[in-house]
């Protein structure tokens, strides 16, 4: 069983942009991360001094400080991992926010799902969190968050890539029912369709009885949840 604080990691979002903070701090959060959001370098200094933050995505054109100067204190005072998130995408800027020593550099704009990944490798890199794998356990099989991976008895389980991240979203918020069209929002599918073919496929492969589930459930109304034991 997963609680929310269970294996999370925690982002701090600095971008003068209401809208886009916003934006990010929804679709991270449903992707399993903590997040919270600064709007500018003084604000984001003050939450540092009261919270420790796994990762930071720093807006570089922002008022007073900016982001080249804000990355530059963190690297004085740590080795947060800084991805770094700006409209200046030209090469030689790029190279500069890499000396300072961000980890990363995404131009704007940008797919949410590529910023995502970016994330992740970010984290990969920068070493596991520790308290421990985040895995639940559905009967037989057991789900590894991180990986992405469905397994029974050490034997893993194929999964399509739409069915390992639509059960990963299910996982992160476990024993909660997810809106059916939020998970239809990161696969592109307007109107839920593909979400019910996959929650389908998923109930044959971990259901003893795809009919009844006992693990991924319909809430009727709003969406699915799954129930791990």
């Amino acid at each position: 069983m997963v609680t929310p604080e269970s294996g999370q990691r925690h982002l701090l979002v600095v971008d003068d942009d209401d809208r886009i903070r916003e934006l990010l701090k929804e679709y991270l959060s449903k992707h399993g991360f903590r997040v919270t959001g600064a709007a500018d370098a003084a604000a984001a200094r003050r939450l540092m001094e009261l919270l420790d933050f796994d990762l930071l995505v720093v807006d570089v054109m922002m008022p007073g400080e900016d982001g080249f100067a804000f990355t530059r204190w963190v690297r004085k005072q740590g080795a947060t991992p800084v991805l770094i998130l700006t409209a200046r995408g030209l090469p030689t800027d790029r190279i500069e926010g890499l000396s300072i020593g961000a980890d990363d550099y995404l131009a704007k704009p940008f797919e949410p799902q590529e910023l995502l990944l970016r994330v992740e490798a970010v984290l990969r890199r920068a070493g596991p969190k520790p308290t421990g794998p985040r895995k639940v356990n559905l009967g037989a099989f057991e789900f590894d968050l991180d990986r992405a991976e469905l397994s029974r008895a050490g034997t893993l389980v194929r999964l399509t890539e739409a069915e390992a991240q639509l059960l990963k979203q299910l996982a992160n918020h476990a024993h909660a029912a997810v809106d059916r069209m939020d998970l239809a929002r990161d696969s592109a599918d307007g109107i839920g369709r593909a979400v019910d073919v996959q929650v389908t496929r998923l109930r044959r492969k971990i259901e003893s009885d795809p009919r009844n589930p006992r693990y991924l459930q319909t809430v009727r109304g709003v969406g699915y949840m799954l129930a791990p034991d």
